[in-house]
């Protein structure tokens, strides 16, 4: 029996045959010709039979997928172990061939679509870690990445890809509705006394930090053989495409999202953020370190452009014979800098980078696209994925973002 999109795409050519013969006569403002009767008449046993192959081939797909797929119970297949036996390029082989998913693939999709829900976009469920496996690791500031946060706060799909991540941003993964953290506020106040007098009252003050659902996705085209090829180099290939398609834009949202047009709100324009110049000097390096231990924040680090590093790589902290740069190919001062080609132009952030929180909702959804125009001709395919995350920012005073001054 043909595959289920063999037969479709036959019952699409047979379907428009049929429809130019209709409109031949329409144009003409005739009726069909004996000919076109008898071929038109053709026509509709095949689609007729067609849809009988395609119904009988969906049905067949559909029972084998429920005979492979199960739901995650304790004491068989945990998560874990369907992740790791998961391949992702199977996956948008399944979709590219009009095939349902069968094996760990089934599995993971039918266990997220119970948990999250069914995919919206009518594509497939994969884990987010799916597009760690198997990846390569940064080694971008080796220095700013985090040791002392707990396990459950930090995911992996973006942790490959993001630099301002490896700052030590904090994830908060598997969120189901919006998301209210508590924050303290104003807190309790002592101070001396007469004897005999009252102390003065004080109350404690709250607010919270919130997250809400907020969508990203990326599409990439990827050439047919690509997709077809099994060697273990390409699936790494194929994960890190598709992990950098999501993960560049929840970078540049983390630090210069506009809060708007379905974004998140980033650490530049976000009220309480503390501003400073870019320093030209050591003492101004001081000054903006200052500025935030001033607010009870040991800063972690830098997060800046390539073209601001260089220049203050060319400062020297004074004038006296054999003073060192003011910074280096890694570090600001004493404290650790990661650079980025995608950092704001003439914008340098020094802050506590673990009071930033990044949600996650749910898992990816992966839509393969065959039939595009332009990848159709060329014999590639779109790759859709799209994603849900929120930026969050603790305590705003934790930050300082440094600006070229005017005339600078």
């Amino acid at each position: 029996m043909p595959k289920l999109n063999e037969i479709r795409e036959l019952r699409a050519a047979k379907v428009a045959e049929a429809r130019s013969i209709i409109a031949t006569a329409e144009t003409a403002k005739r009726s069909l010709t004996a000919d076109e009767s008898a071929k038109f008449d053709a026509l509709k046993a095949e689609i007729a039979d067609l849809e009988a192959q395609e119904t009988r081939a969906s049905f067949l797909d559909e029972q084998e997928r429920r005979s492979d797929a199960r739901t995650v119970e304790p004491g068989r297949d945990t998560m874990e172990a369907l992740e790791s036996r998961c391949s992702l390029l199977g996956t948008l082989r399944t979709q590219m061939e009009g095939r349902s998913l069968t094996g760990a693939a089934a599995e993971l999709h039918a266990e997220l679509q119970r948990r999250h829900g069914a995919p919206s976009h009518g594509g497939i469920l994969v884990p987010l870690s799916a597009f760690e496996t198997r990846a390569n690791t940064t080694t971008s500031a080796a220095d700013l990445v985090g040791t002392d946060h707990r396990a459950d706060q930090f995911i992996g799909p973006l942790r490959a890809s993001l630099l301002v991540k490896s700052l030590g941003v904090r994830t908060l993964s598997g969120l189901v509705g919006n998301v209210s953290i508590p924050k303290h506020g104003a807190g309790l106040s002592a101070g001396w006394v007469a004897e005999g007098s009252d102390l003065s009252e004080s109350n404690m003050a709250f607010s919270d930090v919130t997250l809400s659902p907020k969508h990203v996705g990326g599409i990439t085209e990827m050439s047919r053989q690509l997709i077809q090829q099994s060697a273990p180099a390409i699936e790494s290939l194929v994960r890190d495409d598709l992990s950098f398609a999501i993960a560049s834009a929840v970078d540049a949202a983390i630090v210069a999202g506009s809060g708007a047009a379905g974004q998140p709100q980033g650490i530049i324009g976000r009220a309480g953020v503390q501003t400073a110049d870019i320093p030209a000097a050591w003492a101004d390096v001081l000054d903006v370190e200052q500025l935030l231990r001033g607010a009870n924040v040991s800063p972690s680090g830098w997060y800046t452009s390539t073209a601001v590093l260089t220049g203050l790589r060319k400062v020297l902290k004074s004038a006296s014979a054999g003073a060192d740069y003011i910074a280096t190919a890694t570090s600001i001062g004493d404290l650790p800098a990661a650079a980025s080609n995608a950092a704001p132009a003439d914008t340098a952030i020094l802050g506590d980078w673990s009071q930033v929180l990044v949600g996650q909702w749910g898992v990816v959804e992966l839509l393969v696209n065959p039939y595009a125009e332009a990848p159709y001709r060329r014999g590639g395919v779109l790759v859709r994925a799209f994603s849900t995350v929120d930026v969050a920012v603790r305590h705003e005073e934790a930050f300082a973002v440094c600006t070229a001054s005017e005339g600078g």
